[in-house]
């Protein structure tokens, strides 16, 4: 189990380091910048889910990790500019990232012995805080703070996953399953521009003094 977490890991990192390569691209940024920020983005999530459940950072026990995420973001910066339209690739690679770390958060969380509403929220930061920092980084409105469903697939892919493990169901098809449901939420919400409701302000009034 802890062998095939690490291999997802390994994806998921690569995925979402070329996701933030790609914002680099966007925003015409040079060789570092691009290590930078898909760095950031890869390895973002999965340190804030290990310093709150007190276990050792995953990219300084295996550095292989920040490897992954210099050798992706440099094939982004020779690739990219061949690419022509990038926001597309980008919107799937977040997509797939997304998932992947849904799964492998909660699955991480659940291996550190965490409850399972708290394995589901480790879920959806993993999946989330790296796409928040790449955003923030670049200057971009974070897509979690839009009217997309995003964290919201995250948590549905993290809470199928929660479920079927506390269900008893045997490995791997907790994670696929939860992959499944996030991937499918989220490709669903890109392709029919699905979003969640947004506050509508209502008109001001005007109140007396006294």
């Amino acid at each position: 189990m802890h062998e095939l977490i690490h291999w997802l890991d390994l994806v998921g990192v690569a995925v979402f380091a070329a996701s933030g390569a790609l914002v680099a691209s966007r925003k015409q940024l040079d060789a570092v910048g691009f290590v930078l920020v898909g760095t950031v983005t890869g390895v973002g999530g999965g340190t804030l889910r290990d310093l709150l459940l007190g276990r050792p950072v995953f990219w300084i026990v295996a550095p292989e990790y920040l490897f992954v995420c210099c050798a992706v973001a440099a094939a982004v910066f020779v690739a990219a500019p061949h690419v022509q339209r990038r926001y597309p690739v980008l919107l799937w690679a977040d997509a797939a990232g997304l998932s992947l770390f849904a799964v492998t958060g909660t699955a991480v969380a659940l291996a550190s012995g965490a409850a399972w509403p708290v394995a589901v929220l480790m879920g959806v930061m993993t999946a989330t805080f790296g796409g928040l920092l790449r955003d923030v980084v670049c200057n971009e409105i974070p897509l979690i703070l839009r009217k997309e469903i995003y964290a919201t697939a995250a948590a549905l892919g993290a809470g199928v996953h929660a479920a079927l493990d506390a269900a008893g169901a045997g490995t791997p098809l907790p994670g696929i399953a939860g992959f499944a449901a996030c991937l499918t939420l989220r490709v669903l919400a890109i392709h029919f521009r699905l979003t969640l409701p947004a506050y509508r302000a209502r008109p001001g009034r005007d109140y007396p003094l006294d």
